[in-house]
């Protein structure tokens, strides 16, 4: 398919520059996804981010039903799940060095505590208003490491929230 081609051509050029992230590392490819096409990874990527989101949806129709239980483990497996799905693109065994690098790793242990905490008060705990506010901290824990990979991104964010203040 074209359309992946030149989606390949965009993200794997083939000058050497200065490492800018994951995308270092799809450009390089992974070993355990050696065998795997560049339009498998990006279709099981893709699939597991879909996925993710429609996990993340059915969440929030719990919480209309009040039921903060399957809340709590829905959300928290759409964010598991979308998060794994970068595994595809560079493998697994990067992808956690990537997630435990100097620049990711307060947001990265962040992450998995708030899903661990999600899930506790969802399974264990059974409170719902506390499993709500471990999600939200969650969404933003994911989005703080998600800007991560983009360059000077988290600077721009903490610039805007500090004029805003």
């Amino acid at each position: 398919m074209p359309g992946f081609d030149r989606l390949k051509n965009v993200v794997g050029g083939s000058e050497p520059q200065e490492s800018t992230g994951i995308m270092d590392d799809v450009k390089e490819g992974c070993s355990c996804c050696g065998d795997l096409s560049w339009e498998t990874r990006v279709k099981g990527f893709a699939g597991c981010f879909v996925l993710g989101i429609i996990l993340s949806i059915i969440s929030y129709v719990m919480v209309f039903t009040r039921n903060f239980t399957l809340f709590g483990v829905f959300y928290t497996l759409g964010t598991g799940t979308a998060f794994g799905g970068s595994f595809f693109l560079v493998g697994p065994a990067k992808q956690v060095k990537n997630m435990f690098a100097e620049k990711r790793l307060i947001a990265t242990i962040i992450v998995l505590i708030s899903m661990t905490l999600t899930l506790m008060a969802a399974l264990w705990w059974e409170k719902g208003g506390l499993c709500i506010v471990f999600a939200i901290f969650q969404f933003l824990a994911m989005g703080w490491y998600a800007l991560s990979y983009i360059p000077f991104a988290r600077d721009a964010v903490k610039k805007c929230a500090s004029s805003c203040v």
